[in-house]
């Protein structure tokens, strides 16, 4: 944001902060989240580099469609540990599953 609107929005009363200070985040709140999207992005890009459709990644872990559909959209529902398995079952190794969490910030 540039300083001239962040200083005129500030005048008029508006507080200005980051989503985490918005929604009151930890500091491991906002890294378990970004772990969680980072995961969610890898297992949508394997997927993909794999030519693989939603329902045949689904078929491949015995799950549902909508439910890949919710781990790619890093749903509330969906656990990380559902989506390190199913990246590992597209046959993404730890190492790279290491790198993905890594690149979070």
């Amino acid at each position: 944001m540039k300083p001239a609107k962040r200083k005129k929005l500030e005048k008029a009363g508006w507080k200005i902060g980051t989503a985490d200070d918005f929604l009151g985040l930890t500091a491991e709140e906002s890294a378990y989240i970004a772990m969680k999207l980072a995961l969610s992005e890898s297992l949508r890009n394997k997927r993909l580099k794999k030519g693989l459709s939603q329902v045949a990644l689904a078929k491949l872990i015995e799950s549902s469609q909508s439910r890949i559909a919710k781990m790619e959209a890093a749903d509330a529902s969906v656990s990380i540990d559902l989506l390190v398995k199913s990246l590992l079952a597209l046959g993404t190794s730890p190492k790279e599953l290491a790198t993905a969490i890594a690149t979070t910030g």
